[in-house]
């Protein structure tokens, strides 16, 4: 089950039966997916064709910029886990003090858009990874002050090696 919010306006539930069918809003649907080169599919739904190119992904918040045959959507997507933590009030445990940001995945810095002694907030972006060839801005988890960047732009960085310091 997935709670998908397109524009940060309608908010759509998503049920798989299986990998063709399943249910939107209580709606049932068939559909065909092919990916035709990395982030490009090509998709069957109900009988009607899909053009969709996933053009910004972050991962970590679970956001996601898409064209539709066109028209682009932004997509926020939640799981049934993150719907159990907000029931049992556990959804804002990332609040906390964050000291470091490490790389969620290995790739590329592309840019880094903050010098050491910047102040920033939470969810303002801080540096640029390239990877499987698609740019990810990864953004402040909390308000602080970069204390220290260990990494340069257009430099190789591994899964979760230390990039910036917050103090």
């Amino acid at each position: 089950m997935l709670k998908v919010k397109v524009n940060n306006k309608q908010e759509h539930t998503i049920v798989f039966d299986n990998e063709t069918s399943g249910s939107i809003d209580g709606s049932p649907f068939l559909w065909d997916v092919l990916e035709m080169k990395e982030g490009s599919f090509h998709v069957l739904k109900n009988n009607k064709s899909y053009n969709i190119e996933v053009i910004k992904a972050d991962v970590t918040e679970k956001s996601f910029l898409v064209s539709v045959n066109g028209n682009k959507y932004q997509l926020h997507v939640k799981d049934k886990f993150d719907e159990l933590l907000k029931s049992l009030g556990l959804d804002n445990l990332n609040s906390k003090k964050v000291n470091e940001i490490k790389a969620p995945m290995p790739g590329l810095v592309l840019d880094i858009r903050v010098v050491e002694g910047d102040a920033v907030k939470k969810g303002d972006p801080i540096l640029v990874l390239e990877a499987m060839k698609m740019e990810n801005i990864i953004k402040s988890p909390t308000d602080g002050i970069v204390k220290k960047i260990n990494v340069k732009k257009g430099v190789a960085v591994e899964k979760s090696q230390v990039l910036i310091h917050f103090i």
